[in-house]
């Protein structure tokens, strides 16, 4: 039983200061810093690129959105990537003002590789754009997005990622626990790191890449979380990512259990080929530049399958001592609810900090948070299916919602400029 007894205390250690650090990290989210002087002044050219597969029901709502930016409308260019569509994604996106690329590959399915196709023949055509953003067809874009972006470029930040918000926060209760989640990230993850001056990440739709970044070799990404991924590259390399609170795109969550099962499992596999890929090269970066920033992309990269991975062992350790008499039955279930109940009662905590910081309605989002451990703790179940079943296949989600930017549009002040 000694040696039970060691890794048991080895594990809670472990649990517990990487658990600490994350805590230290997300309090930098509450300090105001002042804004970054401009570098250059300069009304940039913008490229903003959408890839779309089979979305006529939402994409001109986007386009929409962009025409209505409070930027020059002769500065930037709204492209549709109609990604091995059999609807008329296409045409409506031509319709609606979009300049449009038909692309048809049954093989390569993913973002990263319609990126690719689209960005490629962009480099050779040295088309004469400084940056690009990156929209999900579904998205739904605030009136001074580019505005915003374009003052992070002037500033000397050439990978930003915006604000992403949700659409329908309060369909059910699969759409409250996704809102609750990214609104939790954007604060104690996102802006906490780029106040500290470590590095945020991208977040999957609404950001920004300054061309030259990608003129070298494209979009090179591999794995299923192609933004992870390139989030991941850039740190190795020793650059920061950056964030902009007040550049605002409104995603489009999934409503039905099936839907949102199988877009997280994407996302969890997607997260472990990242594990596979860069876990190492992270690693040697820490250890060569000797800085925060990349100890801090190697502790997000082990911070969650390989964490919920110690947690599992941590809790068999309880079982395996309570079954060799090293521990009573109360010590086993006192143990037990030390793991079980900050898991799924913490997030509701600090989801209501984070919607009071950030000036929301708590209202509409009451039975969100009440079964928001029912939304984490499915995600849990995701994260263990995939250790032993992981599916590689990309599964369309279908997103319907006719929703424009004048229906979003009051709440875009909710959201505190921080």
């Amino acid at each position: 039983m000694d040696y039970l007894y060691i890794l048991r205390e080895a594990l809670v250690w472990t649990i517990t200061i990487f658990w600490l650090y994350q805590i230290m990290v997300s309090l930098c989210s509450l300090v105001k810093l002042k804004d970054k002087p401009l570098k250059i002044k300069k009304d940039h050219r913008f490229m903003a690129i959408i890839p779309a597969h089979n979305e006529e029901a939402v994409v001109a709502n986007l386009i929409e959105s962009l025409k209505k930016q409070t930027y020059n409308k002769d500065l930037y260019d709204i492209y549709v990537i109609a990604d091995n569509c059999t609807d008329n994604t296409a045409k409506v996106a031509k319709q609606a003002g979009a300049i449009v690329y038909e692309r048809f590959d049954e093989t390569k399915k993913t973002k990263g590789y319609a990126l690719n196709w689209f960005l490629q023949q962009k480099i050779k055509e040295n088309a004469p754009y400084d940056a690009f953003f990156i929209f999900d067809a579904d998205n739904i874009v605030d009136k001074n997005f580019i505005k915003n972006m374009n003052k992070k470029l002037c500033q000397g930040e050439d990978v930003v990622q915006g604000y992403r918000d949700i659409k329908n926060p309060s369909d059910n209760w699969i759409t409250s626990g996704y809102a609750l989640f990214y609104w939790t990230m954007h604060r104690f993850y996102h802006l906490a790191r780029y106040n500290l001056g470590l590095s945020p990440l991208l977040n999957g739709t609404g950001f920004m890449v300054r061309f030259d970044v990608v003129k070298p070799q494209g979009w090179d990404t591999v794995t299923l979380t192609e933004d992870i991924e390139f989030s991941l590259k850039r740190i190795i390399a020793g650059k920061k990512l950056g964030w902009a609170t007040d550049a605002i795109v409104y995603d489009e969550q999934p409503t039905g259990f099936k839907q949102s099962w199988s877009q997280r499992s994407r996302w969890t596999v997607g997260h472990m080929q990242c594990i596979k890929e860069y876990t190492k090269p992270l690693a040697q970066a820490a250890k060569e530049n000797k800085t925060m920033m990349n100890f801090d992309g190697l502790l997000y990269i082990v911070g969650s399958i390989p964490m919920f991975v110690i947690t599992l062992v941590l809790l068999a350790t309880n079982f395996l001592m309570y079954a060799g008499n090293g521990m009573t039955e109360m010590e086993l279930v006192v143990n037990i609810l030390r793991y079980l109940i900050p898991t799924f009662l913490l997030p509701i905590g600090t989801a209501l900090i984070v919607m009071m910081l950030d000036r929301r309605p708590i209202k509409p989002m009451i039975k969100g948070l009440l079964c928001y451990p029912l939304f984490m703790g499915s995600w849990l179940l995701i994260n263990f299916k995939c250790l032993f079943k992981r599916e590689t296949t990309w599964e369309k989600i279908n997103h319907v919602r006719d929703i424009k930017i004048a229906d979003v549009s009051e709440t875009s002040e909710i959201v505190e400029k921080v």
